[in-house]
């Protein structure tokens, strides 16, 4: 058994919790798909233009900026009267640790499940309601789930990460093994009952409905550069939901119809697919405001999970 101790790597490097479509969400997608790894700060009015092709208001533009700067992730410079941008050295640790995870899921995995189980026991006080539902977020995010409610689950070796989690929040009685589940009786609750499958599998359904028809119009070279960069855009920010979703539970745990592969193809088909036009429009404001920055537009692809220049439609 392990206790949990003081985290010993300093302030992990987080994201503030962003409303998915919201005006920082999407900023924080389009700085990942087109701007990854650049130090350059970028012009205020780009940026604000850009949201504008999703329909935000130049105040809610200009609010979603502020509160980003609020939480350290971008840094404001001036030059005359025109404000920059750029993302702080936490905002591309964060955006590396996202890009990382969302590259992984959803791929084979070419070891197989050797049938062991993280599990993480906790108390935390109902006063503290605070740390209770942080918790709860930050270990969803490792693919944990509640068996019970302070009994957490995960197929994956990670309870090392939520022992870490829970000293982060100065929760300190709390234990962390690893276990195997024998053949129990039907009347019994098996582990991966602590996830609602059902629901998961419908929101991969609805993914794929919503998603199909915007795949068969960039198959007919029916869409604009700037339709491209709000489709890759959302659905960027649509499947980047999934990964705080999904356990990404092993293959002999799930239903045979499991519709996540379909779900994750679609995906990759549709957001590598609308890459050059997406990144042709972000050159095209970008150029406006800050030519000598338009050549340093990237357009990141999920297949090699290494960004790359665009090329000049």
């Amino acid at each position: 058994m392990t206790r949990a101790t003081p985290a010993s790597d300093g302030d992990r490097p987080r994201l503030p919790r962003t409303r998915q479509g919201s005006p920082p969400s999407l900023l924080l997608t389009l700085l990942g798909d087109y701007w990854w790894g650049r130090a350059e700060p970028l012009p205020s009015a780009a940026l604000v233009e850009l949201l504008a092709d999703f329909g935000v208001s130049d105040v809610a533009a200009r609010a979603a900026l502020s509160r980003m700067v609020k939480h350290g992730l971008l840094a404001t410079t001036r030059s005359g009267r025109n404000t920059f941008h750029g993302l702080t050295p936490r905002a591309q640790a964060v955006m590396r640790q996202g890009a990382t995870t969302l590259v992984s899921f959803g791929a084979e995995d070419a070891e197989p499940w050797d049938g062991r189980w993280s599990v993480v026991a906790f108390s935390v006080p109902e006063a503290n309601r605070s740390v209770r539902e942080a918790l709860r977020t930050r270990l969803r995010w490792l693919g944990f789930a509640p068996l019970y409610d302070a009994l957490w689950v995960s197929p994956h070796p990670r309870h090392a990460e939520a022992i870490a989690e829970l000293a982060d929040l100065s929760v300190t009685a709390a234990t962390a093994f690893v276990a195997t589940a024998p053949e129990l009786p039907t009347p019994t609750v098996p582990p991966q009952s602590a996830w609602d499958l059902d629901g998961l599998a419908a929101m991969y359904r609805d993914f794929v409905a919503a998603w199909e028809p915007t795949h068969a119009a960039l198959g007919r070279g029916t869409i604009d550069p700037v339709d491209a960069l709000v489709r890759r855009t959302e659905v960027m920010d649509a499947w980047r939901a999934f990964p705080g979703l999904d356990p990404d539970l092993p293959p002999q745990l799930l239903p045979g119809d499991w519709p996540r592969p379909r779900a994750r193809e679609l995906f990759l088909d549709t957001y590598e697919g609308l890459g050059v036009p997406a990144s042709a429009r972000v050159r095209e404001v970008l150029g406006r405001y800050a030519p000598e920055l338009a050549d340093h537009v990237v357009q990141f692809s999920m297949l090699s999970a290494q960004p790359g220049p665009t090329v000049p439609a």
